[in-house]
């Protein structure tokens, strides 16, 4: 049995965490976005935004993190396993701030490497800020550009999720992976 492990990626605010809400009520295997966690767990220990305060350590926690899913993905019974976020966002963030980074992060993303990418574009309509999310639109503009640059520097073919409703959205998803 062949395993798809996907992931769908996208600038801050584009309904990631949202489709992978539905495609879990729809009794698909799904991981959560993973920074949040990483983020909260920060912030239990006094630092706002790690990400802000210490780029490279909140990365690799991330990274680590993202390898452990993958591992996990491999492991499941299921077929299909969605993943909210890749190992090749912790580079593109990386570069969006402009911030260096280990080779290891690098070998992690040639090293690990997933079955279909779909991106969500920026979506002003639905874009909101939160306690974790501090960017504001047009830093999620460009983070978007580095997501997209980045994923085809590892050799993907991204596949563009339409703005649409999140059922339609789900159902776009599902019909490109079963082809």
């Amino acid at each position: 049995m062949q395993k798809e492990i996907i992931v769908i990626i996208g600038g801050p605010g584009t309904g990631k965490s949202t489709i992978i809400d539905g495609l879990v009520a729809n009794g698909y295997c799904c991981y959560p976005e993973i920074s949040r966690q990483v983020t909260a767990e920060a912030q239990k220990q006094g630092v706002e935004q790690l990400f802000l305060t210490n780029p490279l350590l909140f990365s690799e926690l991330l990274l680590e993190g993202r390898k452990k899913q993958f591992q996990n993905a491999l492991e499941e019974s299921h077929k299909i396993v969605f993943i909210d976020r890749g190992i090749p966002d912790v580079v593109a963030y990386m570069d969006y701030i402009g911030d260096s980074y280990p080779s290891f992060f690098d070998t992690a993303c040639k090293e690990y490497k997933y079955t279909k990418i779909f991106i969500l574009p920026p979506w002003e309509e639905i874009y909101t800020s939160d306690t974790e999310r501090y960017e504001n639109f047009e830093q999620a503009k460009n983070i978007d550009k580095h997501l997209a640059a980045t994923y085809q520097n590892y050799g993907y073919e991204l596949i563009e999720v339409p703005k649409d409703s999140v059922a339609n959205r789900i159902l776009f998803i599902l019909d490109k992976i079963s082809k």
